[in-house]
């Protein structure tokens, strides 16, 4: 888990790398809390806190770099 202070150091194409990473992770949860194989149901809530923490970084990089402009 990084933090949003981590993620501002990335580069806006290293942080859609990790959002698509991230996005994979969610959606193998998702298959394994649907067979019952998931064994900590937490991890699958901080995936999610971790690609909104992303996501959001993401953000914010793409406003400064079109506000740049």
């Amino acid at each position: 888990m990084a933090t949003a202070r981590e993620l501002r150091e990335l580069s806006i194409e290293d942080l859609k790398r990790r959002a698509e990473e991230t996005r994979a992770t969610l959606f193998q949860d998702r298959m394994k809390m649907r067979t019952g194989t998931l064994d900590n149901p937490h991890e699958r809530t901080a995936h999610k806190r971790e690609l909104a923490r992303i996501l959001g970084v993401l953000t914010e990089k793409e406003r400064a770099a079109r506000a740049a402009r």
